[in-house]
């Protein structure tokens, strides 16, 4: 299916913070890389997930949501920074999801707002952003959340552990690892609201997976 046929389709729009693996994509010990993922649009069949790399269309590809555990199935079609993601249950397992969908559309009254301004961390209404890296390439990469003095985030990329680099316009270090992506902190604490204008910018869209995938680290 298609995401233009789905946007028709009855469906919630349910933000819910999960990771994926594609298949071709691995780190630097041979294992697959795991990735930070957030639902935008979801029904018992299918969802729309924004991700750091989007994969081609007829991937297979495991997933894992807080909210709803964990999914296999195949992407169906791609957006710039998401994808069609259609889900392989039984029938039991499919009511099941639905009733959980109308659960947590009552709870979540409106998904696409900050979450409380005095929570340390954030997750910014658009989760996508530019990392410039030390040689001054750039790269596309998911924001898992954010604080005042650091961000997490998802990207194709692995820079090493104390790389300078920055997201947006916000400067900051590689401090560690993530099981689904890598935690900077920032060389200087912002104010919120100047903080969510400075690491926002308008990405490239992130690359397919190809061959080339197997050899980055």
């Amino acid at each position: 299916m298609s995401v233009e046929k789905f946007l028709k389709q009855r469906a919630v729009k349910i933000i819910v913070d999960g990771s994926y693996t594609l298949p071709n994509w691995y780190d630097a010990q041979g294992r697959l890389r795991t990735f930070a993922c957030r639902t935008k649009r979801v029904s018992p069949f299918r969802m729309i997930v924004d991700v750091p790399v989007v994969g081609k269309i007829g991937d297979r590809l495991t997933s894992y949501f807080e909210e709803f555990g964990r999914f296999e199935g195949s992407i169906t079609d791609t957006m710039s920074g998401s994808f069609l993601f259609e889900l392989e249950m039984t029938r039991a397992m499919r009511e099941k999801f639905a009733d959980k969908l109308t659960w947590i559309e009552k709870r979540q009254k409106d998904p696409s707002v900050l979450e409380v301004r005095d929570n340390p961390r954030f997750v910014p209404s658009n989760p996508h952003a530019v990392l410039t890296l030390a040689d001054g390439s750039t790269r596309g990469c998911f924001l898992i959340d954010v604080s005042l003095s650091g961000a997490a985030v998802s990207s194709e990329v692995q820079p090493p552990i104390g790389m300078p680099l920055a997201v947006g316009a916000c400067i900051g270090r590689v401090v560690r690892y993530l099981p689904n992506g890598f935690a900077i902190k920032f060389v200087e604490t912002y104010k919120q609201k100047d903080l969510v204008r400075l690491i926002s910018r308008k990405t490239r869209e992130p690359q397919s997976a190809s061959a080339e995938a197997d050899s980055v680290a």
